[in-house]
């Protein structure tokens, strides 16, 4: 898989590229992710890429044209172009997992005021991490990219994927490691008994029980 993101900060990925599950990806050579300045695609001689909205109203808005030049030069009959924007559907695990499949993923960071319209006409879909405002699109971008790189074959274990919180429309069961006992808090017997059905029943309930308390949106129609 290969991830372009256009943005005008590219040093705020440095530390995301070269850090964890991340960095260990690009160096199995199992994903290609490329940071890119769409300021170097502006037509004008300062490199302006924004300026004022027609109309008038506050703020500045992304001009087209170092959008579409640059999708011009990366575009390929492979991509799939995402704008990211408040306004775009709530990005989910569900969604992680749509995204997979891309060969070439291309992330639009916004930033100021927002786009001109016209940008939308270059992308297939508009994406949102939730109902709230950021500076800028670069933290959406950061957490695509994450949630969709750790599904690529070979960049965690299967297992600990198919366990995870949102797989069955289920949060993940609560977990304990060593010791035993901590502060007065111990472990549920049932994890140290070496019972493994007994165990994956416990985890099971522990599931439903969590889901139905902390997020039973989840759950739908199951939800009894």
């Amino acid at each position: 898989m290969k991830i372009d993101i256009l943005t005008l900060f590219p040093n705020f990925f440095e530390n995301f590229l070269h850090e964890s599950i991340i960095k260990r990806a690009l160096e199995k050579h199992l994903v290609e992710i490329n940071i890119i300045d769409f300021r170097e695609f502006s037509p004008l001689k300062n490199k302006q890429v924004d300026d004022t909205p027609y109309g008038g109203g506050a703020g500045m808005l992304l001009r087209c044209e170092p959008i579409f030049n640059c999708i011009d030069q990366i575009k390929t009959d492979d991509s799939h172009i995402i704008l990211l924007s408040p306004e775009g559907k709530t990005f989910n695990q569900n969604i992680a997992k749509d995204l997979k499949k891309y060969r070439h993923i291309i992330l639009i960071c916004g930033h100021y005021e927002g786009f001109d319209e016209r940008i939308k006409t270059l992308v297939d879909e508009v994406i949102s991490i939730g109902d709230f405002i950021l500076t800028g699109g670069e933290i959406p971008a950061l957490a695509i990219t994450d949630a969709v790189v750790r599904l690529i074959p070979g960049v965690i274990n299967a297992e600990s994927i198919q366990e995870e919180s949102f797989n069955n429309n289920l949060l993940d069961y609560p977990q304990y490691t060593k010791p035993a006992i901590y502060r007065g808090m111990k472990v549920p017997d049932v994890l140290l008994s070496g019972h493994h059905q007994n165990i994956e029943l416990y985890r099971k309930n522990e599931q439903e029980k969590k889901t139905k308390e902390l997020r039973p949106d989840l759950m739908g129609d199951n939800n009894e």
